[in-house]
Order: structure tokens, then sequence, then C-alpha cells
């Protein structure tokens, strides 16, 4: 048996991911992934992860957390040439709704591989991103909310329970927390530089909504308090049967997107602390999405940590 038959980690991706292209000097771009993969490539992982291409998300998988009037009107303004804005940062090329679809589609087959359990966890290496993507709006670089949509197939397919999504990108997740507000089976952890965009999140916290925004300079020591005190007794009661990761690296100190000061070993920190949670209540079940980070050195090298730790290599 090979290193990748005995691979616990699925590797979710797919070329259309790249052909998506907001302009030259925008910081969502296609090179974030390619600093991924060159990365993984040069530390020995990738080759050891199960690889799979992203299918295309299905109007019925996205239904379950947009608006059918929403998904229409995203493919209606998919242009045939050019560029086209949807909001003042999110834009469409030709190639944009594909590569939506798949990077939905991604999150939606790692949930399947995990829960038939081919593979104990998964890495979804995709764009757009989606984490501000709200039921009926594109917001923050995001068209279709990857990880709700994950979570909702969870759900709905397998009849889960109590599902949690961990978020540590530096900007508040609005988009999952206005589409599961009022959906008790899911829970939110999340930790965001407050005040900054989306200027949500700071007031919105309940018992399955656990927000926790961090000052403008807050060092991973900060960090580790909010998870530590906030996230895991909440985990800890809550008990969730799988645990989906808005994986953002925005929050590094080197990335210039934001204010926060974490470095490398935080995400590896907090890595540990989900695969442990998941290890006790979860059958170890994690699906970990790729949403922020725009330093592609330090984006990079913290995915490849991140997925040492998912791995176990």
């Amino acid at each position: 048996m090979s290193l990748v038959d005995k691979s616990q980690t699925a590797y979710i991706s797919h070329p259309d991911c790249l052909k998506h292209n907001m302009g030259p000097y925008h910081p969502e771009s296609p090179l974030r992934l390619a600093a991924i993969e060159n990365q993984l490539l040069a530390s020995g992982l990738l080759p050891q992860l199960q690889r799979y291409d992203a299918p295309l998300a299905s109007k019925e998988q996205l239904v379950r957390v947009h608006t059918q009037k929403y998904i229409e009107s995203v493919q209606l303004a998919s242009p045939e040439t050019g560029l086209i804005n949807l909001d003042p940062d999110t834009a469409m090329n030709p190639f944009t709704l594909n590569a939506a679809l798949r990077a939905a589609g991604a999150v939606v087959l790692a949930t399947e591989l995990v829960l038939i359990n081919k593979v104990k966890n998964a890495f979804c290496a995709i764009r757009p991103p989606g984490h501000h993507a709200e039921s009926a709006r594109s917001m923050g670089f995001c068209l279709f909310n990857n990880v709700a949509v994950g979570v909702a197939h969870a759900i709905d397919q397998y009849y889960l329970r109590r599902v949690a999504i961990v978020d540590f990108d530096v900007h508040h997740g609005n988009g999952s927390e206005e589409i599961f507000h009022n959906d008790t089976r899911v829970m939110l952890c999340s930790t965001f530089q407050h005040p900054f965009y989306p200027h949500s999140g700071a007031d919105s916290s309940s018992q399955h909504i656990i927000n926790v925004p961090l000052s403008p300079g807050a060092d991973g020591n900060t960090f580790r308090k909010a998870v530590t005190d906030h996230w895991l007794p909440a985990l800890e009661d809550f008990q969730p049967e799988m645990i989906f990761v808005s994986a953002g690296f925005d929050a590094h100190q080197d990335d210039e997107m934001a204010q926060l000061q974490l470095c490398d070993d935080d995400y590896v920190w907090v890595t540990q602390q989900i695969k442990e949670m998941a290890g006790k209540h979860a059958y170890g079940r994690i699906v970990s999405v790729l949403e922020g980070g725009y330093e592609l050195n330090v984006l990079g090298r913290c995915v490849t940590a991140h997925l040492k730790v998912l791995s176990g290599y």
C-alpha cells in the first residue's frame, strides 16, 4: 500500500479556480492557489494527500443556503468578456461562475468523503472564498458560501444534528452567521479583528454563535486565550458531530490586509485544538476550507503547517 493510500487527508481543488481573476491588482488572485501548491510540493506533503478534482455544485446544493433568485442573478451576471462587478469588492470574469461552482462543489465532495469514511479530514484549496456571501448577497470577494453549502449538505443528506464551523479568518464571517443565525443545529465559533470589515459580529453572539472580536494589534496569546476561554468550552458543550473550518490566514502579522499579529505557530496550535475536539466528539471528521490569506509566502507556509497537523505527517 502506498503512502497516498494511507493518508487520512483529502486535498480538493480544480484548475477552474485559477481562471477566476478580478484584475492584476486584486489581492484575491490566482497566485494564492499557486503559492499553496508550490509550498506543499516543496515540503514533500502534497504527494501524501489524497487528491480530488472539485465537482460543480448543483442548484439543489446551493439553494439550501442561497435564495433561488440570488443564484439565478449570479448566473445571469456572468459576462462573456471582461469584468463585471457584483459589489465594490467582488467581480466576475467569464470563468468566475464555474470557479464559484467548483469552490462550493469542493466542500460538498469533502463532506461526502469524510462522512463515508474515505478520509478522516479534507482541505479545500479553492477560490473564490465564501464566508462573506449571505443567502441573497455577494460580498467581500465571495459569491457562494462554500462552507455553508457543505454544512447544509451534511445536515440534509447525512442527517447530522450538530455541526460546528470554526472561523479564524481576520474578517467576521457575516455570511455564515446570517445563513445559520436561527439554526441551532449549527454552532459558529469566530475570532476576527474589530472594528474592521465587514463591521459585524461584535454584538451578535448567542448560545450557538460564539463571536470573539479582537482589537487591532492583538497577538497570538490573545487569540489563543479567546479560543481557550470561549470556543473550546462552547464546543465541548455542543459536542459537534462534524467540524468545518473557515481557514483564513490573513490574521498573520506579515499579512498587510489587517492588523492582527498571529504567527505560523498560532495556526498550528489552533489546528491541533480543532483536531483534538473533532477526535473527541466527531470521529475526527473535519472539512477545512480556504478563505482569506493574501501574503503569498505566509499563505503557503501556514496552509502547509495546517495540513501537516490534519494529515499527521
